[in-house]
């Protein structure tokens, strides 16, 4: 990992970055009204890159590593300053971990004190865990529209349509806008990884987790195959992920999985595989997401989630799916109340799951990431697991990180080292209001300098300047490579 502070001066590690099942939390409104940010606050524009090689990433890399990296898990905490930040931060060093899910709401404290306060604050968490991070982290988020927000419009972000308003719409063209905002958002803050859209079919209206909610974009899977297609092109534009929704089909439903066991064998309906099965032969499945509901006619013993037959059998091989498989919560009730956490793990592993999804929201566990990776490194080491499942998971996750867009370090190296260094994005020349003199315009990032700035390849001022000293202003462009600035400071 890199040293950040040297005895003749300081280093100021910089890394570019892009790098973004679920039940509705209190207070939200349900409003289908477009609004405004509720704060002057400006999102950065990002910037879609090609696919890079994840090769430097998978040479001699150990077993711990590859586990770490098929976990995506919840925490607590608003910023570097809180000691689970700090604590996740070593365990993102030390265990590889794959990625992280922001909420806004702590359940079992039920506190809205979690990981979102506003858009700078969830800018500057990302970038103080990414930059701890020798391979990106997925940075996953639920962040549908409508109901399910979880960068809501008191935290200073817009709001956007629910998929069933837009579903009745049926209008292609307010959809790509609406999930436009939203993946355009999502790319300002760093997050990679939107947990959305939901393509389960709205078979029932009262269903109290899908329909209720107004998650579902119609009943009929071609309205929910169109609509779909147009927020993962939406999300595509912009270099953010998205898992499609809950496969095979949540949306017929009595009960809530979050809650305990629902069972759809007699609801569930052949037609709700359809919009998978589309998504997937248009090539536009990033990841798919599984449910834990229980469908005796497709696996007699398990859910969804924890059912080879499922995961293996219907979505790899009649569907033909060979991305990423990401489980639902695994903290949910249709799982803990059934199973223990090892029995979970080691069938979820064995039914197909790539990335394994532990929200520590509905329970909160503060060493799960600890805790998880023991009990798969165990499995394996006895044999339950092959070391050849955990290399196939591995693997797929990389490729889908490979789309992710590439970093690569600006190193400024400032003498005296207690300077303030501040890094500016020229914008452009614009008009002074009620003036006819035109004034430079830049993006700030400090405007301090603290570990994890991160920022996508093109050109920036540094700002350098300390008290007693001449300041400087240094311009450097970010390419393809590793770039390093050295900064001397003249007495006045």
């Amino acid at each position: 990992m890199h040293t950040i502070v040297k005895k003749h001066g300081i280093i100021v590690l910089l890394l570019i970055s892009l790098f973004a099942g679920c039940k509705n939390q209190p207070n939200n409104t349900g409003d289908d009204k477009v609004t405004k940010p509720s704060t002057q606050e400006q999102l950065s524009e990002p910037v879609y890159r090609p696919p890079v090689s994840t090769e430097s990433y998978s040479q001699s890399v150990d077993l711990e590593a590859k586990i770490g990296q098929m976990l995506i898990v919840g925490f607590r905490g608003l910023s570097i300053k809180d000691k689970a930040v700090q604590n996740l931060r070593k365990d993102i060093q030390k265990y590889h971990l794959g990625g992280v899910i922001l909420f806004d709401y702590d359940m079992t404290r039920k506190s809205w004190k979690r990981n979102i306060k506003s858009p700078t604050q969830v800018r500057t968490l990302v970038e103080q865990l990414q930059v701890v991070s020798q391979i990106p982290l997925f940075i996953a988020v639920d962040q549908e529209g409508g109901n399910i927000q979880r960068l809501k419009k008191k935290f200073g972000f817009p709001t956007t349509a629910s998929a069933q308003y837009l579903g009745q719409q049926n209008n292609l063209a307010l959809t790509n806008k609406q999930a436009s905002k939203i993946a355009k958002t999502l790319a300002g803050l760093g997050i990679n990884f939107n947990f959305a859209p939901v393509v389960d079919l709205n078979l029932n209206p009262n269903n109290p987790v899908i329909g209720g909610l107004k998650r579902s974009f119609s009943a009929k899977p071609d309205i929910v195959t169109q609509h779909a297609l147009k927020f993962i092109e939406a999300h595509r534009r912009y270099g953010v992920l998205c898992a499609i929704k809950h496969f095979p089909g949540h949306g017929s439903s009595i009960s809530d999985s979050h809650a305990g066991w629902v069972d759809v064998t007699n609801t569930w309906k052949e037609i709700e595989l359809e919009p998978y099965q589309r998504i997937i032969d248009e090539g536009m499945a990033d990841a798919v997401m599984t449910a834990h509901i229980f469908n005796k006619r497709l696996d007699s013993e398990h859910p969804a989630t924890l059912s080879n037959k499922i995961v293996t059998g219907k979505l790899r091989q009649e569907l033909r799916y060979d991305g990423v498989v990401v489980s639902d919560d695994m903290q949910m009730g249709a799982i803990t109340n059934n199973y223990d956490f090892e029995r979970a793990i080691q069938i979820a592993l064995e039914a197909g799951i790539d990335l394994i999804v532990i929200g520590n929201n509905l329970k909160y566990e503060k060493d799960i990431i600890k805790r998880t990776v023991a009990v798969i490194k165990q499995l394996v080491e006895e044999g339950k697991i092959p070391t050849a499942r955990i290399d196939e998971s591995y693997q797929r996750i990389q490729q889908l990180k490979s789309r992710l867009p590439k970093r690569y370090a600006l190193t400024v190296e400032a003498e005296p080292s207690d300077s303030r260094i501040r890094i500016m994005k020229y914008l452009e020349l614009k008009y002074s209001p009620g003036s006819d003199v035109k004034q430079e315009h830049y993006q700030g990032y400090g405007p301090k300098y603290f570990h994890g700035i991160k920022l996508k390849p093109g050109s920036y001022d540094i700002w350098i300047d300390k008290k007693g000293y001449h300041s400087k202003k240094q311009w450097v462009t970010i390419r393809n490579q590793d770039t390093t600035k050295m900064v001397n400071l003249e007495k006045k």
